[in-house]
């Protein structure tokens, strides 16, 4: 039974790019609008103080998590590939059974450092509030650990079903427990207060001082949904390995050559995800230090020059915030997160779906499909992340002021910033790709050299116009900007170098610019003619739904996108074709 269990995973499981990146993709997307909804309620709810929490507690998170994996998922998804290639499939296994003790090992050091940095980032931060978010938040850092050992093994296998379940797993629980758990927590205490006047027996003069100490316990107990998801998302993936098997039949494994030594496949593994890990700790790192520098200069304005800022958000920031307006400013700066974090996130999935392709073309010095391999990711992520990132800086402030309509004091902050933002996560989101695929062809140590240099650019560029008193939030965008384009621009020439292909420019590059300049033209337009006779949520829905039929009628006429292409997606490929044979038949 179990023979021809594995017989059947080995014939069924792998997916081309397109199925991959597809499957991925969708996971993502509901991943994020899960993640928005989270944003709308919970936000909603703890306001751009607690939001603030909740950004310090995951800044924290992030390089710890990143000091704990170091870059192994993807060392795991590399050598897995790699050897599935090549036909050893006795080191495929021994790779998976020397990736659990480590994994679980880093995760549990990672989530004891978590535990010890509350006692003293909050404070060094000024906001000691924080410190709840952080502890509710540690013991994630072990489930991400363990989870990492499963989604890195099946991607190699190219098989990213496991990772895109989990994901969603962990998305619901983040938005349906967070939420729940927030609402009761701020409903006690208003509750408490309106019957006794006190919150835990202390009494208080109003009820805005009890939220303000209640808003960080709220914003804890929406962070509690994101440790118990994570924890589900473990339990699913580790009983959906046990189901699926390694990947290869018992005879595989027979007639395989003998199997390296534990100790060489853990340095193979430590080789690959050093400078991996280190790029990733780097970046994780240079965002901590990011926010900590925004937040000081931030102080250092209204210190120095506090009119000038005040005035520009005259009616906006609450007097009882004027001791914390660094604080008021990033949070407000957060609510555009869920929107413009989609772009690079979807397109980061072109990366892990990428990765095992191009390794193993690589491997195999198949050129002609690594150049294809390369090009498609290219262009996939030119025709998402391009016009993902207009719609943003046309239709940005009216996409905010529809999720928040309740915090029309932070979407007036962040819509100064997301039409700015829209443009720079358009290199960002491109970034993410090319150096997956550096990492695919086994240069591991460009991508940490490239995006070190590129962080510290977006560093200076931020501690710079941040400081300025006319621009000061605003200055983030900008260094989001430089940083990524200097990163992608970078990377690319890297890799066409290293791999020495001769990309078709025209259709890679240029067309899909040219149809995505077509689509901004056309929200621009539509949303003036529409803004004059619709109400802002049809506004939107029209002008993005015209704009969108006239961007994928472009991608057809121009070549960009072949029929072929289409109808490899699942589920969506036959009705997609059927459309666009209608509406332009000379496709």
């Amino acid at each position: 039974m179990i023979k021809r269990l594995d017989a059947k995973i080995k014939t069924n499981r792998k997916q081309s790019l397109a199925k991959g990146t597809f499957i991925l993709t969708l996971s993502i997307f509901l991943v994020k609008v899960l993640g928005m909804m989270f944003r709308i309620f919970v936000t909603g709810m703890i306001g751009p103080v607690g939001a603030t929490c909740f950004t310090i507690a995951y800044e924290i998170y992030n390089p710890l998590f990143a000091l704990a994996t170091a870059g192994l998922p993807v060392a795991v998804a590399r050598l897995v590939s790699k050897n599935m290639a090549l036909g050893r499939y006795k080191d495929v296994k021994r790779i998976y059974e020397v990736s659990v003790p480590i994994f679980f090992l880093t995760g549990l050091v990672g989530t004891f450092l978590m535990l010890a940095a509350s006692l003293f980032v909050p404070v060094l931060m000024k906001v000691p509030e924080a410190k709840f978010a952080i502890i509710a938040l540690s013991p994630t850092v072990l489930f991400a650990c363990l989870m990492s050992i499963y989604r890195g093994y099946h991607q190699g296998l190219r098989d990213v079903v496991p990772t895109a379940v989990s994901e969603i797993i962990e998305a619901g629980c983040k938005f349906f427990i967070g939420f729940l758990m927030s609402f009761f927590v701020i409903t006690f205490a208003k509750r408490e207060f309106l019957t006794s006047g006190t919150l835990f027996g202390i009494k208080f003069n109003s009820l805005q001082e009890v939220m303000k100490k209640v808003i960080p316990l709220a914003s804890a107990g929406a962070i509690l949904g994101v440790t118990i998801g994570a924890m589900l998302g473990f339990v699913y993936l580790y009983f959906a390995h046990k189901k699926l098997g390694y990947g290869f039949t018992k005879d595989d494994l027979l007639v395989s050559s003998g199997a390296e030594s534990k100790g060489d496949i853990v340095k193979s593994l430590f080789k690959t995800a050093i400078p991996i890990g280190a790029g990733t700790i780097f970046f994780n790192v240079a965002s901590f230090i990011d926010v900590t520098l925004i937040l000081k200069r931030i102080q250092h304005v209204m210190y120095v020059d506090p009119n000038t800022l005040l005035l520009q958000y005259k009616d906006v920031i609450p007097a009882s915030n004027l001791d914390n307006v660094h604080g008021f400013l990033l949070g407000c700066f957060s609510f555009t997160m869920p929107l413009v974090m989609m772009i690079p996130a979807i397109t980061q999935s072109l990366g892990t779906v990428s990765l095992p392709a191009v390794t193993h073309a690589f491997t195999k010095k198949d050129k002609e499909k690594l150049k294809n391999s390369v090009e498609s990711v290219l262009r996939m992520t030119l025709i998402f992340a391009v016009p993902a990132g207009v719609f943003l800086s046309v239709l940005g402030p009216n996409l905010l002021r529809l999720i928040y309509p309740h915090r029309p004091e932070a979407v007036f902050v962040a819509s100064k910033v997301i039409p700015f933002l829209g443009i720079a996560t358009i290199f960002q989101a491109g970034s993410l790709p090319v150096s997956s695929m550096l990492q695919a062809i086994g240069r591991v140590d460009l991508p940490l050299k490239v995006v070190s240099v590129g962080l510290i650019i977006k560093m200076i560029t931020n501690y710079v116009f941040v400081g300025i008193p006319k621009i000061n939030i605003g200055g983030a965008g900008l260094g989001t900007f430089f940083g990524y384009l200097f990163i992608l621009a970078v990377s690319l020439c890297m890799l066409i170098k290293e791999t020495n292909i001769k990309l078709n420019y025209s259709k890679t590059f240029f067309l899909p610019s040219l149809a995505s300049c077509v689509f901004g033209f056309s929200l621009a337009v539509f949303k003036y003619l529409f803004g004059h006779i619709c109400n802002n949520l049809l506004m939107i829905i029209f002008s993005l739904m015209i704009s969108l039929v006239l961007y994928f009628v472009l991608l057809i006429d121009l070549k960009i996108v072949e029929i072929k292409m289409l109808k490899k997606i699942p589920f969506l490929g036959r009705v997609l074709t059927e459309f666009l044979n209608k509406i332009s038949p000379s496709t």
